[in-house]
């Protein structure tokens, strides 16, 4: 009798399929935007003289507290995190990005779920407080437009205090953006550069606004009939903010001390947050784009971060602006950089294109948030760490639809604790120390490889710029967790970090349970790089 054929089943993937799905869309100008949108000029403007946590007024002293100083310093010390992403994203230029060299660094188990804590879910509460901030934005425009130009705005001054107008006014434009990036993937990296490029475009006309007015134009509208006087009484004046202030007597009235201090909110909002393009890197069109967006757009964000906080010094003066945006009292009138300059422009069409252009603003960061936390899920499920179906892309459309909805389900309900519950949910602000943590193991990441893959020059370079960029990392952390001024912790924010890292340890090893029982080893997936 002939032996019998014996059938052997197939030896199951590494990965899920040999490719992402995804589909080349990014143009240079679109991950240019993505990083700056990343990166948040708008929302830092804004609530560094406003009433949520990162602002002025915590701080115990605006002596020699010099912004412009602590601009220059923040990109000074971000400049090796610059070199580390321009390196590795060329390297590994893989949907996830960073995500994937630390993971294949370090190992499934501790790459996973550093990536799940301090980017993935930390992410999401971040975006849930800037769908809050969205609200106090138009907030202020609202009451800058009645106030200066008699405007029937004041009205809007209700998303202040009324939980079920933030929640609407925050939900609905964040769902409306997953939608679109669902049916056509391609306009939502198209509404991220629309949205950045009439952010820039609001902020360059504030400036010249600014400089146009000059001091007089400032002193004018402040010691007028403006909301200001009206909130803080007669120590609100002009002059009597300036006698308030006492310079330190240093140097360009630069206390080193003050300004170091100030480093986390720089690093909460702007510098460090380079990674958006990486993540998206395998959709970047051309080797230029995926060569220059990080050093293009750090350069970008300091030029306009920089002159934009020396164009306000010299117009309004240091003492002035310091006194006044550390005065509680003034936040109830929502003075920020952009509602000043509208205020001063007198031209209601003026205010109103860079009124609309903050609001534009915060909505960005949103957008592109929307995507990248996309981006992160479909590498992480792809691995098989996450469920597989939140690497389904469909065929069709080219998006990641599962991992959108898995976006839009959180974050609406994280919005919705952020608006009803606000005083204590923005404690949640400080779950930015997760993202603070695993950036000095990103760059332990980029120097660990550099020792063991690379040679020469690049070998030194990155190996150094990642040894530097943890070392930054490491003492902005222990900022955040020995500050009394930024280390507001609660037990909702505490069982928000620590929940989120056991959650990532549980995920991966239930995981790993999982597919073992299916004959499959998912520790294999770590060891080389996945498909495009």
């Amino acid at each position: 009798m002939a032996d019998q054929a014996v059938t052997e089943e197939p030896k199951p993937k590494v990965f899920l399929r040999e490719s992402t799905g995804l589909v080349k869309n990014v143009s240079f100008l679109d991950s240019i935007s993505l990083n700056l949108s990343n990166m948040s000029i708008g929302p830092l403007l804004t609530t560094i003289a406003g009433s949520t946590a990162a602002t002025l007024f915590i701080v115990p002293s605006v002596t020699g507290l010099n912004l412009v100083a602590a601009s220059g310093i923040a990109f000074l010390l971000s400049i090796p995190q610059i070199v580390v992403y321009t390196m590795m994203s060329r390297r590994f230029p893989r949907t996830g990005g960073d995500y994937v060299w630390i993971s294949r660094t370090f190992g499934g188990f501790f790459g996973s779920t550093l990536s799940f804590w301090g980017y993935t879910m930390e992410t999401l509460a971040f975006l849930a407080l800037v769908a809050v901030l969205t609200d106090f934005a138009i907030g202020s425009v609202g009451l800058t437009m009645f106030f200066s130009y008699g405007a029937a705005t004041s009205s809007w001054g209700l998303l202040f205090s009324n939980s079920t107008w933030q929640f609407i006014v925050g939900a609905v434009p964040f769902a409306g953006v997953i939608l679109l990036n669902i049916w056509k993937p391609k306009a939502g990296y198209r509404l991220v550069t629309v949205l950045t490029v009439f952010g820039v475009f609001a902020l360059l006309l504030a400036v010249g606004v600014l400089l146009g007015a000059g001091q007089a134009g400032v002193k004018s509208y402040i010691d007028g009939t403006g909301p200001f006087l009206q909130y803080g009484g007669a120590n609100s004046t002009y002059q009597a903010l300036v006698n308030s202030y006492h310079p330190s007597g240093l140097p360009f009235d630069v206390n080193l001390s003050n300004v170091i201090y100030i480093m986390p909110v720089m690093f909460a909002f702007v510098y460090p947050w380079l990674n958006a393009a990486p993540a998206v890197a395998s959709e970047i069109k051309g080797s230029r784009a995926l060569k220059w967006n990080v050093p293009t757009s750090a350069i970008t964000a300091f030029v306009l971060l920089t002159g934009t906080l020396a164009v306000l010094y010299g117009v309004a003066g240091m003492p002035f602006v310091n006194a006044a945006f550390s005065n509680k009292a003034w936040t109830y009138a929502g003075l920020n950089f952009f509602t000043l300059a509208m205020a001063v422009s007198n031209n209601v069409y003026i205010a109103w294109a860079i009124g609309i252009g903050l609001i534009l603003m915060q909505f960005g960061t949103i957008a592109y948030g929307v995507i990248i936390f996309s981006r992160y899920l479909l590498a992480q499920s792809f691995d098989r760490f996450l469920p597989s179906k939140l690497s389904y892309v469909s065929p069709r459309l080219g998006s990641p639809i599962f991992a959108h909805l898995v976006d839009l389900v959180i974050a609406v309900g994280l919005i919705g604790l952020a608006t009803y519950f606000f005083e204590s949910f923005s404690a949640l602000f400080s779950a930015i120390l997760a993202s603070m943590v695993y950036f000095v193991f990103v760059g332990l990441a980029a120097a660990t490889h550099a020792f063991r893959k690379e040679r020469g020059g690049a070998k030194v370079l990155l190996g150094l710029a990642g040894i530097l960029s943890a070392a930054v990392f490491s003492f902005i952390s222990y900022q955040y967790l020995t500050s009394p001024t930024f280390a507001f912790f609660n037990a909702l924010n505490e069982t928000y970090l620590v929940g989120t890292l056991v959650a990532g340890a549980v995920i991966y090893l239930a995981s790993r349970q999982y597919h073992k029982s299916k004959g499959i080893d998912i520790s294999l997936s770590y060891k080389e790089l996945p498909p495009e």
